[in-house]
């Protein structure tokens, strides 16, 4: 493994050697570097800060699957994550860097079907990726046993904390046995987090990489506000109504890239997949043809595109929002390069919205909204291509025996009559409306305006003012220009309207936080045949309802609500 020697000389096996060679690794990152040797040799807990996409996942994974035996008979490592995307992130990750090791790894996170997760757990792990919701329901399922783990690691602690999590935190440490070795990773270390590793690490060492600054500067940059389900169609759309199109779209997962690829290519575009999976022939085979332009699309993941080096992309997409601000500078820099333009775009979904604002004030993104191209335009796009494609060959006279065909033709019918039969014939698949389908253009309790109307359990009593509650919720978002609207005060709760997308984003904020049993913030539902403003203003009665300045009645949802969300 000579190309590997940093790698090497920090303690790793051949076998882990080989697994990260096979993914494209050349040389360890800071974290790595400094975080593998200290956990190889010794028996400190580790409190790891560095920005997130500096690789740290591998910082804890490969010298924790160093270090466990093979068929242990029970879980050897939990790894907790805030989100379940990052659970399967993880998992396959560590999945892919295990090498010949028989280690089995796998994610539990809510939203997957616990009959599965059930299975999996009897079957045997050893080391378990999971969402603090889900790995505590097992807990108490006692389908999860913790006495006996080695190691407790947890990822992105800050995000922990800005979710609610903490208190999740200590009740699974809780479950756990004295004789463990713990790793926190984060990009920042806030009070709460270091409080919890004063009190349940023996012997710790902060290791911390300064943070460099990111920036983005590619001149055309814009997001999409899309439905996770109609992300498919919104692409196609845009890859349709470009003149040129040759780009990378970046997914979260390995099986996400390879539905893609499968997906546009059933569809008739020329694509391929890039993972970790490939091996070096493979991706080399693939990067060729995308190189040659044979394919104009790749899905990739951020791990697969490592070293990838390809000039002229028009477009870098990310179908699927990176998880930080540098792997987001990383991504989109691979295109406008040479001097040449290129478009970034990404989606992003109601729930992402706050993530997007701390990417673009972070990576000083000069980001724009846009809109989903709709079929129409589409379709005007590409007629005007044909067209201009006609114009061309028409121009260069170069007719082959069609010429003949042609005069022939013409002794018969009209001339309209006949280019319109052969552009029929031609190209009747690309201007036909129903390959296309339609884009929901929102969600079940957005109005037509595209606007929230939503229950915070904040009122007079709290000091809440207009101002004072749009100041707060422009700080929870991180977004200092969100004009709140419609805020009604009254003395234990209030009610705001917002664009969906953001107040999404601040549901998901407060998803888990509650003021005595109630949610602290939910979605006021339209209450039908009140007339009245409501008498219940209490704190153990919710039920006070506003009157928009539309006349529409609001009223607090009566739906219950979980202690833990189970998508988490």
């Amino acid at each position: 493994m000579e190309e590997l020697v940093k790698f090497k000389a920090l303690g790793l096996s051949d076998s882990t050697l080989k697994a990260l060679k096979n993914k494209g690794f050349e040389e360890p990152t800071p974290i790595q570097e400094k975080v593998i040797p200290i956990f190889l040799k010794g028996e400190s807990d580790i409190i790891g800060q560095a920005q997130t996409g500096t690789g740290k996942t591998t910082a804890f994974g490969a010298p924790i699957i160093e270090k466990i035996p093979e068929q242990s008979g029970h879980v050897q490592a939990i790894i907790l994550t805030p989100t379940r995307e990052l659970a399967i992130q993880v998992s396959e990750e560590l999945n892919s860097i295990k090498g010949d090791k028989k280690l089995h790894i796998a994610p539990i996170y809510g939203g997957q079907s616990m009959t599965q997760q059930l299975r999996m757990l009897k079957s045997g792990l050893d080391i378990v990726v999971g969402t603090p919701g889900r790995v505590i329901d097992h807990l108490e399922r006692k389908s999860l046993k913790l006495e006996n783990i080695a190691y407790f690691v947890l990822d992105e602690a800050d995000e922990m904390l800005n979710m609610g999590f903490i208190d999740d935190i200590k009740e699974i440490l809780k479950s756990t046995g004295p004789d463990k070795r713990m790793l926190f990773f984060s990009a920042t270390m806030p009070k709460p987090i270091l409080g919890i590793a004063r009190k349940y690490m023996q012997n710790y060492e902060h290791i911390k990489i300064d943070k460099e600054e990111i920036t983005a500067s590619l001149t055309e940059q814009i997001y999409f506000e899309v439905h996770e389900n109609d992300k498919f169609e919104a692409l196609c759309r845009i890859i349709d109504i470009e003149d040129e199109f040759y780009g990378l779209i970046f997914c979260r997962t390995k099986t996400d890239t390879s539905l893609l690829a499968q997906k546009l290519s059933d569809r008739g575009y020329a694509a391929d997949a890039l993972h970790g999976d490939l091996s070096q022939q493979e991706r080399e085979k693939i990067l060729n043809k995308f190189r040659k332009q044979k394919i104009n699309i790749l899905a990739a993941t951020d791990v697969a595109a490592r070293g990838i080096d390809i000039m002229d992309l028009t477009h870098v997409i990310n179908y699927a929002l990176p998880q930080d601000p540098e792997s987001y500078v990383h991504r989109i820099g691979r295109t406008g390069r040479a001097g040449k333009q290129g478009t970034a775009i990404t989606f992003v979904t109601s729930t992402e919205f706050r993530r997007l604002t701390y990417i673009k004030k972070t990576s000083k993104s000069e980001m724009k909204r846009g809109h989903i191209p709709e079929i129409k335009d589409v379709i005007k796009a590409r007629r005007a291509r044909v067209k201009a494609e006609l114009e061309e060959t028409i121009k260069t006279e170069d007719y082959g025996d069609c010429l003949e065909m042609g005069e022939k033709l013409l002794e018969e019918y009209p001339a309209e009559k006949i280019l319109a039969a052969l552009l029929k014939y031609t190209f009747k698949d690309k201007f036909d409306e129903s390959m296309y389908n339609e884009i929901s253009s929102g969600s079940s309790f957005v109005d037509s305006k595209g606007k929230t109307r939503l229950f915070i359990a904040m009122g007079k009593t709290d000091g809440m003012t207009p101002d004072k509650l749009s100041y707060f919720i422009q700080e929870e978002l991180g977004d200092s220009e969100l004009k709140v609207k419609d805020a009604e005060i009254f003395p234990h709760f209030s009610f705001v309207t917002l664009p969906f997308a953001q107040a999404q984003a601040l549901l998901e904020i407060f998803k888990n936080k509650r003021r005595g049993r109630k949610p602290f913030i939910e979605i006021a539902q339209k209450s039908r045949g009140r007339n009245s403003r409501g008498s219940g203003d209490s704190r153990s009665d919710y039920r006070g309802n506003s009157r928009s300045n539309n006349g529409t009645n609001y009223t607090r949802s009566r739906n219950t609500t979980k202690r833990r969300d189970s998508s988490y």
